[in-house]
């Protein structure tokens, strides 16, 4: 009755080949198998506790002309998959596959979540064939890849975009359906524009989902915008965890990973507001990255520029000492970071 992990997270992707030679080669995710089909082709990634199935194909046709590239499934991992279906339909879910071992259920927007019984070791994912090994393709025909050197650990959370309105009634749904507790809430401004925030988590931490919603009452903004591209609500970034991300930073930006800037002013407040790091601040300032604190440690976080056609989803890199939440004034410096790329480049 409860999801506890991310078994996988499944993109769409207009050139799935593409994306999972970008995972592999800039970000060293491993291939651990292929599945190919009239329908779709799928591949299947994995780095440390990370999951991922990059899918196109006609199968996937609908999704990508009303969404573009995205997050079309994040598969659960529950101790009871069908007291979890019966809760996530009394909570508002519609049952989009009924088979027993493997239900899919909605989601937000149309992104959708299959159950799997949980397990110590996840397996393939039992809807479709596999092939284990290398991808073989039309476009990847006669070149072996070459994976970057694996530094991400686990899915530090799924960022989500929801309506303005929404997001009270999105936060239910995943308390009451799937057995996420609240874990906390925010309201961030940022000169006229503003966004709400809860972050919801399951028991096991293995699921954290930090959902978000424009402020109706301000200005549009980024949140606006995405889901005016993204055609409703849908995954605005994956936060990867790492381990030492200023040595990941330098690595995967030679390996042709696109950051976002920052300020410099940022660094010149940074010692003052957080004296504890001031030996690293340089080091932080040449990655990029930002630095915040709450009352259990430290966090460094930094996004990566959206690759996708429509400036949708993007990915991050967390590194956590000690720190269990997100950072207040980094929430706030990563909006302004977005924001900035998002001006520059419409």
């Amino acid at each position: 009755m409860t999801a506890h992990d991310i078994e996988h997270v499944e993109l769409y992707a207009s050139d799935e080949q593409a994306v999972a030679e970008y995972f592999v080669s800039s970000f060293g995710f491993a291939q651990i198998a292929n599945s190919v089909s009239d329908e779709r082709s799928s591949v299947l990634l994995q780095q440390g506790a990370v999951r991922l199935v990059v899918t196109g194909g006609r199968a996937t046709e609908a999704f990508l002309d009303q969404h573009g590239d995205g997050i079309a499934d994040i598969a659960f991992a529950c101790d009871d998959v069908a007291r979890t279906v019966s809760n996530a339909v009394a909570a508002g879910a519609s049952v989009i596959s009924p088979e027993p071992d493997r239900p899919v259920v909605s989601g937000f927007g149309d992104t959708r979540h299959t159950l799997v019984t949980r397990s110590a070791e996840p397996g393939l994912p039992t809807d479709r064939s596999w092939r284990p090994g290398q991808v073989t393709s039309a476009h990847a025909a006669g070149r072996v890849l070459t994976r970057a050197a694996g530094r991400i650990r686990l899915l530090d959370h799924v960022a989500v975009c929801v309506a303005g309105g929404t997001l009270e009634d999105c936060a239910n749904f995943y308390t009451d359906g799937f057995g996420l507790g609240r874990y906390s809430s925010e309201h961030t401004e940022i000169g006229s524009q503003a966004m709400n925030s809860v972050v919801v988590r399951s028991p096991s931490g293995g699921i954290t989902f930090t959902l978000l919603e424009p402020d109706l009452a301000k200005k549009p903004g980024q949140l606006d915008a995405f889901l005016s591209r993204n055609a409703g609500p849908g995954v605005q970034h994956l936060a990867f965890g790492v381990d030492d991300i200023v040595s990941a930073v330098h690595h995967f930006r030679d390996r042709r990973v696109e950051f976002l800037q920052t300020p410099a002013t940022y660094y010149e407040m940074l010692a003052g507001r957080l004296p504890g790091i001031r030996s690293e601040i340089a080091d932080l300032r040449a990655a990029d990255v930002l630095a915040d604190r709450d009352e259990w440690g430290y966090l460094l976080q930094l996004f990566t520029r959206s690759r996708c056609e429509r400036n949708t989803l993007f990915y991050e890199l967390v590194q956590r000492r000690g720190a269990r939440g997100f950072g207040s004034a980094n929430i706030k410096a990563l909006y302004e970071a977005v924001e900035r790329d998002r001006l520059t480049i419409r």
